[in-house]
């Protein structure tokens, strides 16, 4: 048997075709040699509803790039926190019954989590590890039970600390945590009352798509350059947590002196209400392009004079940093960000744009103009520092290297038991 060769399950609640970080981990892992199997769902994020081609034609989604995909029933997301909360129970629930006995046969090294929320995505993951002996791995991105707290699904201390009880009995019973924030430890820690060896717990950063780093020659059918104007764009999740209310009233105090468009490239929770609030307010330099492939972003991102990323003032969000925060910074494109915390530092460490704190509309306007001001030499000079970073400390080949290791030791560990 070729020792560097493993056999890895991933279980995540989110996978292809949606657009995921964890769909680059797995073609990667597939690309090394390894015989990859998915645990997931049905495709539903964001809009909360089943993928239409997915629903016509299920079959043509068990495979990708050479991994094999298992997917369990579950609802769908919907609109409301209900229908979310019964969203996470059902994949939790169905991926630990249905999905633990559509791998029976099955025999793996290691089990890798992609534990965006709901952590209780955890749960499967470690059934299954227990039944075939292998060591999980829980890739931590959202903090929980605080992130429920953040975003308003949760006020209720009572509700808090049944959830806080879930997440330590979770963190104590997988092998490895990794977190994508150093500002994580400490709330890791908190919930593990068992103690976890230092090697254990491992600062494990998120890695930008490969698209991002290639996008000087790309070209889009969805907007056209226009040199007349400064061109703002976002990317990703239009939810509460990106604070759009601050993002329209920086727009209207904006529209009048500065000559720039917001280009809003996405969809979620938010979309209905950002929609309207955009009509209503008369916002003719906002554009709302709707939610489109991963492949389609590298070329809107070459026709944008700066990229942008918000998070509601929160202490959790401090903590956070944004996946999309690797991926601007791949693109060499000057960032502008009202964000505080561990996405605010990158961005300043890295001299890669402007940082003002969460929810400041004032500061907002200042740095804004301050980018549209500057010359295009500037603007490639900030691009520029930003990649140089993105290289230094978030490499995907490097860190998916380094995870790849991990997991051959973690196997070297459970065949010395």
């Amino acid at each position: 048997m070729d020792k560097t060769k493993l056999k890895v399950l991933v279980v995540t609640q989110y996978f292809w075709p949606e657009n995921m970080r964890i769909n680059d981990l797995v073609a990667d892992f597939v690309g090394r040699g390894h015989e990859v199997t998915v645990l997931t769902g049905c495709p539903n994020y964001p809009e909360g509803r089943v993928f239409s081609d997915f629903k016509e034609n299920p079959a043509s989604y068990s495979c990708y790039l050479g991994a094999s995909v298992i997917r369990v029933p579950m609802l769908p997301r919907g609109l409301h926190s209900i229908q979310l909360a019964l969203n996470y129970l059902s994949f939790f629930m169905s991926a630990s019954f249905f999905g633990a006995f559509r791998l029976r046969r099955k025999k793996f090294d290691v089990v890798f989590v992609y534990a965006v929320s709901p952590i209780m995505a955890v749960i499967p993951a470690i059934v299954i590890g227990r039944l075939k002996r292998a060591p999980v791995f829980v890739w931590v991105l959202d903090l929980w039970p605080e992130t429920l707290r953040a975003v308003g699904v949760l006020k209720s201390d009572r509700a808090l600390s049944i959830v806080g009880r879930v997440v330590s009995w979770i963190y104590n019973r997988t092998d490895y945590i990794l977190v994508q924030s150093k500002a994580f430890m400490d709330n890791v820690a908190k919930y593990c009352t068992k103690t976890i060896p230092e090697d254990r717990v491992i600062y494990f950063p998120s890695w930008a798509e490969d698209d991002f780093s290639n996008n000087e020659s790309a070209s889009s059918t969805l907007l056209e350059r226009d040199d007349s104007v400064f061109t703002l764009l976002f990317a990703g999740n239009v939810g509460e947590a990106q604070d759009f209310p601050s993002i329209l009233d920086a727009a209207e105090r904006l529209r009048q002196d500065v000559p720039m468009r917001w280009v809003i490239v996405g969809d979620g929770r938010a979309s209905a209400w950002l929609k309207a609030e955009v009509a209503a307010r008369g916002l003719d330099n906002v554009l709302l392009l709707g939610r489109h492939p991963l492949e389609e972003m590298p070329p809107l991102f070459a026709l944008a004079d700066a990229l942008f990323v918000s998070l509601k003032t929160n202490e959790v969000f401090e903590k956070t940093i944004p996946g999309k925060v690797q991926a601007y910074l791949a693109s060499g494109k000057p960032v502008i960000a009202m964000i505080d915390g561990e996405a605010s530092r990158v961005i300043s460490e890295a001299g890669a744009g402007y940082a003002c704190a969460s929810g400041d509309v004032e500061a907002l306007v200042d740095i804004i103009r301050r980018a549209a001001a500057l010359t295009g030499e500037q603007r490639e000079g900030l691009g520029r520092a930003g990649r140089e970073y993105y290289e230094c400390n978030f490499s995907k080949r490097t860190l998916l290297s380094r995870l790849e290791g991990l997991f051959i030791d973690a196997r070297l560990r459970r065949d010395e038991k």
